[in-house]
């Protein structure tokens, strides 16, 4: 795993060195697992059931990317999925705080934007 991506991924927040633990210490086993999180379309999903109302599947959504994302360690990702599971988890379409579960949508957006970018850079 090239030194400047590692670099870039870190100063980002990403919290690579467990992360490459769970990879048994394998840096490039890590890389072809980020290099994966490139096809994963879950952000997509929780964006398109979001804006449908349909919260059950957004929660299902942004469950996935917050499993992917802890064990690539793309902290900042799985903070935000964490966020939109628990402003989801349980509720009724009548009590979701629709404004709240926008603005993380959005902010996990722009986050998955930045690791997508830095992540395609190394492909």
């Amino acid at each position: 795993m090239e030194e400047q991506f590692e670099k870039e991924l870190k100063e980002n927040g990403a919290g690579v060195d467990l992360a490459v633990k769970r990879f048994m210490g394998k840096k490039e086993l890590y890389k072809k697992f980020l290099l994966k999180f490139l096809a994963d379309h879950s952000y997509e999903a929780i964006a398109e059931h979001v804006g449908g109302e349909n919260y059950e599947e957004a929660f299902n959504s942004a469950h996935t990317l917050k499993g992917v994302a802890g064990n690539l360690g793309l902290d900042p990702i799985y903070e935000k999925a964490s966020e939109i599971t628990e402003l989801l988890r349980g509720k009724q379409p009548e009590e979701v705080e629709r404004a709240k579960v926008d603005a993380v949508v959005a902010e996990l957006g722009k986050i998955s934007g930045i690791f997508r970018g830095i992540i395609s850079k190394y492909e």
